[in-house]
């Protein structure tokens, strides 16, 4: 298992608004500023599926992020499977007036475990920047 976390200075509302509303996750979800996510599909809600079209601006490199949720508890928790049975679990914690959100997943086996928790974490730097520069 791999986790990654961050602290968002935003109230848990805000946060998990941010986190599953299509139009707000085709503006985070990227690893780098090359990259974009293009299309966002999701059903939150359990059995309910996602899938998210990352991918190169340039083309070069792409590929689609999906699967099912199998527990959704609206402001604390997202429990899923990704489509190759990989499991992955979000965590939604309020502080104040902040949201620690830890990701836990099954590493994929092709690539180095270093790298998939750069790649994630860049994700979650990502998310949380958007999420504060987000007007209430």
């Amino acid at each position: 298992m791999i986790t990654v976390e961050t602290t968002i200075n935003a109230p848990i509302e805000k946060v998990w608004k941010c986190w599953t509303t299509p139009e707000d996750i085709m503006q985070w979800n990227v690893p780098f500023d090359d990259w974009q996510t293009s299309l966002v599909e999701n059903d939150l809600k359990e059995d309910g599926k996602f899938l998210y079209r990352m991918a190169a601006k340039d083309a070069s490199a792409g590929f689609d992020f999906t699967g099912k949720y199998d527990k959704v508890i609206k402001n604390k928790l997202i429990e899923s499977t990704l489509n190759d049975g990989r499991k992955v679990i979000n965590v939604f914690a309020e502080n104040n007036n902040s949201t620690t959100l830890t990701e836990t997943f099954d590493p994929e086996t092709q690539t180095p475990l270093d790298v998939q928790k750069e790649f994630c974490q860049t994700v979650l730097d990502t998310f949380k920047k958007y999420t504060e520069n987000q007007k209430d």
